[in-house]
């Protein structure tokens, strides 16, 4: 099957990571059945070695995994799932992700794009279920107007900083300016993914300025 080399025991180990933000969210194990409904399916079967059966992901606690490619390592003895985690937890715990058990830390950790999807979720949720006092609620009421002004507002403000020459401060600034343009991609009815999209195609067609539009490059 597609040249993969199963172990002794009939199982591949699957990787399953966030087909946005590629973090990883669970590792489990596939048989040859899996493997074959996964693919026909878009939706993450297993192999339970616990219970010694075939497991739909998601199929008792509704947090379902579609499938949006499968790839296999160099050896075809290991399998990635790039997936949209329904309900955003992946782990039978209730965590995003089932590695949450950290080891050992060197060092700072950098920015992680991940707080991208949270910063997304966050926003849905209070438009989901309003809280008194929230600063989201009351621009997402106040409308794209508004929210738009305060994008203006956000932009000078980094601009400000960096002429300043404040890192720090421009750091913030950045920070305050994506905030407000993520309520405004969800006023607006897109979603993140959708610009990243975008620079994907800019960066496949060798864009390396926001004015480069992503069109194939004619042959003379």
């Amino acid at each position: 099957m597609y040249d993969l080399k199963f172990g002794s025991d009939g199982l591949i180990p699957a990787i399953a990571v966030d087909a946005a933000t590629n973090e990883v969210l669970m590792q489990a194990y596939m048989n040859e059945e899996a493997v074959e409904k996964t693919l026909e399916t878009g939706e993450a079967y297993y192999w339970s070695r616990s219970r010694k059966k075939l497991w739909h992901k998601g199929e008792e606690s509704g947090h379902f995994q579609k499938v949006k490619s499968v790839f296999a390592d160099c050896d075809r003895d290991c399998l990635l799932l790039y997936v949209e985690q329904v309900g955003g937890i992946a782990c039978h715990t209730g965590s995003r992700s089932c590695f949450f058990n950290e080891i050992k830390r060197f060092g700072d950790m950098p920015g992680n794009v991940r707080v991208l999807r949270v910063l997304s979720d966050t926003i849905k949720d209070r438009a989901e279920h309003p809280k008194e006092g929230s600063y989201t609620d009351y621009l997402l009421a106040k409308g794209v107007e508004k929210i738009c002004k305060k994008v203006g507002e956000e932009s000078t403000e980094a601009v400000i900083a960096a002429m300043k020459g404040d890192n720090r401060e421009l750091s913030n600034e950045i920070a305050d300016l994506f905030y407000h343009l993520f309520v405004l991609m969800f006023a607006s009815g897109i979603d993140y993914t959708d610009a990243l999209k975008v620079l994907e195609e800019r960066h496949d067609c060798g864009a390396d300025t926001p004015a480069r539009e992503a069109k194939p490059v004619k042959k003379k």
